[in-house]
């Protein structure tokens, strides 16, 4: 019998692929990483620190979406903070987590 459950090829979401998007990042670019790692089972999360850096990232996920449509694949987006450290200085990124629905 198949396996009917959608999430059961992919990873657990500790082995996720972090992706650093910057405000100079492309969103096309960082869509077809993302939309590669979905289709291979390869959970994905992308951080960015700054209002750019956030709105690469959204527009980015949004993209992806466009290219795992026609292949039948959904994917959600969960987002949340993160304390991280920069050249010694903490900082707070938004971290988002992609998965298929």
């Amino acid at each position: 019998m198949p396996n009917t459950n959608p999430q059961s090829n992919y990873a657990h979401p500790s082995e996720a692929h972090c992706l650093k998007v910057s405000s100079k990042s492309s969103p096309a670019s960082v869509a077809g990483a993302v939309a590669g790692m979905i289709k291979d089972g390869v959970p994905v999360e992308i951080q960015s620190v700054g209002a750019g850096a956030v709105n690469q990232a959204v527009k980015a996920i949004a993209i992806s979406r466009g290219f795992l449509s026609p292949v039948g694949i959904d994917i959600v987006c969960i987002p949340s903070f993160a304390d991280i450290v920069i050249d010694g200085e903490y900082r707070t990124a938004i971290r988002f987590s992609v998965q298929p629905r």
